[in-house]
């Protein structure tokens, strides 16, 4: 009976998603839980201040961001297992999609605390809606890693995969990752969406070099940066399942060096061999894994 209680007096979690520019581009059922709340935990309470007062909403504000979620989390699991009622929101966009917010959420589901999402926009959805580039398959990468030989491996890793890609990327580093992109990839067909829903919205259309060359000529880039990036077309053009089986076949047999059997097989199927090297690799590792698991076994 006490259980039950405790339970019913626990506050819930709302994980809110604001504008990503556009202070109206806010839904009528997140407006009406701002307004309802007990708290709301913000990413920078000043641009939430912001936003809340030109939508007449006046609600104690605690900040919630990168630098203190560790020990902020604590005591706003302590509010909620109070009963206290508390929205989550981020700068722009929904929180914990590449903003604070995971610790949060993962501790008030450990405490069997209600999370509710309310949900709204999101840059990566908002920029490929328009993008021109395929939708049925689309992966979100998000930022990629800031030390250079993580991010080269991280985006080698990359270059295989047949999907739509995501990125996010600060003004300061675009034009570095896309260069490492090309070099990474190659110069694929991409979009760089920015300044989304403000009044200098901007998407640039093109393949990555074309784009790079006109925000290289630019004094600066301004706003935050979404960058689309095709899969690769190599790949779609062919069923992967043949490359992976025709990989796998060559690495059971032995036929050669990882290198040897790459450039083999790259010559075959008219493949860039860096592609074919790199799903060697990953096959490779998925084996060896595999082989390890049936001896333990």
């Amino acid at each position: 009976m006490n259980d039950a209680n405790q339970t019913k007096k626990r506050g819930i979690l709302y994980v809110v998603a604001t504008p990503i520019g556009n202070r109206d581009d806010i839904t009528l059922r997140a407006l009406s839980l701002l307004r309802k709340v007990d708290l709301i935990a913000a990413e920078d309470t000043r641009k939430s201040g912001a936003f809340l007062a030109h939508h007449r909403i006046k609600k104690p504000l605690i900040s919630y961001h990168e630098h203190n979620e560790k020990k902020r989390a604590p005591q706003l699991i302590g509010k909620l297992l109070d009963g206290t009622s508390i929205a989550l929101v981020s700068n722009a966009g929904t929180p914990s999609v590449s903003d604070p917010g995971f610790r949060l959420i993962a501790a008030a589901i450990k405490n069997k605390i209600t999370v509710t999402p309310i949900p709204g926009v999101t840059a990566a959805t908002t920029a490929m809606s328009v993008s021109g580039l395929p939708t049925y398959s689309f992966m979100f990468v998000g930022f990629a890693p800031k030390k250079k030989g993580k991010r080269i491996k991280f985006l080698t890793a990359l270059g295989v995969q047949t999907a739509s890609l995501i990125f996010y990327e600060s003004p300061k580093r675009i034009i570095s990752l896309m260069e490492e992109i090309i070099s990474c990839m190659g110069d694929r067909n991409a979009v760089l969406a920015r300044e989304m829903t403000k009044l200098h919205e901007e998407f640039l259309r093109g393949t990555m070099s074309q784009i790079l060359k006109t925000i290289i000529a630019r004094s600066t880039v301004k706003g935050e940066c979404t960058l689309l990036v095709s899969g690769c077309e190599q790949l779609k053009e062919m069923d992967i399942e043949i490359i992976k089986t025709t990989l796998k076949t060559a690495l059971e047999n032995e036929t050669g060096s990882l290198s040897e059997i790459a450039r083999t097989i790259a010559q075959k199927y008219d493949l860039p061999k860096k592609t074919v090297y790199d799903l060697a690799l990953k096959l490779r590792g998925q084996m060896t894994e595999g082989r390890d698991q049936r001896t333990e076994d």
